[in-house]
């Protein structure tokens, strides 16, 4: 598996996997796990300040097979070769799996007031409802050495 920014001429192929939703948001890029031609996962790196992991997702039939791991380590790689010293996640309160994936990467809660996400959501690929509760997680990077 390689993890790589993805490239123009790939949209395509990994959009019809993945879907990328935040694909024209204009902040920030996303990181693509590969086996060969294949596309296994996404995240999109939003280079705010700090950065944050966002929609991150990977194909059905390969996870937990580390791909999602991969990807929050390119993620950190790309946020510390910015000079960034920090990357938040927003996760959903109820998503357990995210919460542990996000724990054991090293991300702690940063004591944010947890915000109630509820309605209709324009996202690249159409509308979506939501109703879920985020709370945010930070990891702090070492300097680049």
């Amino acid at each position: 598996m390689n993890v790589r920014v993805l490239d123009g001429p790939e949209v395509e192929r990994v959009g019809a996997v993945l879907g990328l939703a935040r694909l024209y948001q204009g902040d920030g890029f996303y990181l693509v796990a590969w086996q060969g031609d294949e596309p296994l996962g996404h995240l999109h790196l939003a280079l705010s300040d700090p950065p944050e992991l966002q929609d991150v997702q990977v194909a059905g039939d390969h996870r937990r097979r580390g791909v999602a791991r991969a990807l929050i380590a390119a993620a950190e790689r790309e946020a510390r070769s910015r000079g960034f010293a920090a990357l938040r996640v927003g996760v959903g309160i109820d998503n357990q799996p995210a919460r542990a994936l996000y724990r054991e990467c090293g991300y702690v809660d940063v004591g944010l007031e947890p915000v109630h996400v509820k309605g209709t959501i324009e996202i690249r690929t159409g509308p979506i409802d939501v109703d879920d509760t985020i709370i945010t997680w930070e990891k702090l990077l070492r300097a680049a050495t």
